[in-house]
């Protein structure tokens, strides 16, 4: 029988989003002054989340594809859920860089594992990529491309 996933076998994987989600619940007046900094933390708990949702994916046998957007799913997973709980539209239905990056920081953990490099050497490398990449996407305002909507009359 397979065993459930960590952070629903293990209550301290669920202790810091559930701490955070209370903070935020109770002191978002404030917090809404610091949503850059908030934003930056969010960038690296993307980075974090995507790589080691793709390496976790790897150790239980996925293929390369399946673990890297595995990853992606991971990391991007927390800033939906955020986003739904306070009544916004989540960042990666808005246009914004945020499962690009994540999906990239996974696909090189990914492609690292694969090579045969240790995960200390493959994991920092894809989280600061993801990460730098989501914070420079978020201070120049860069979005992803979006299809052009053609209007016929």
């Amino acid at each position: 029988m397979p065993c459930p996933p960590a952070a629903l076998a293990d209550w301290r994987y669920l202790l810091v989003p559930a701490v955070a989600g209370l903070v935020t619940f109770f002191f978002h007046p404030s917090l809404d002054r610091k949503e850059r900094g908030i934003n930056v933390l969010d960038a690296a708990g993307l980075a974090l989340f995507c790589v080691t949702g793709a390496l976790k994916a790897v150790a239980f046998g996925l293929g390369p594809v399946p673990a890297a957007l595995m990853g992606m799913l991971t990391g991007i997973g927390g800033g939906m859920l955020r986003d739904v709980l306070t009544g916004r539209v989540p960042l990666v239905f808005r246009g914004d860089l945020y499962a690009t990056p994540a999906l990239v920081g996974a696909s090189i953990a990914v492609v690292g594992h694969e090579l045969g490099l240790r995960t200390a050497v493959v994991a920092l490398p894809a989280a600061l990529v993801c990460f730098v990449w989501r914070v420079v996407a978020m201070r120049r305002g860069w979005n992803a491309p979006r299809a052009s909507v053609s209007s016929s009359t």
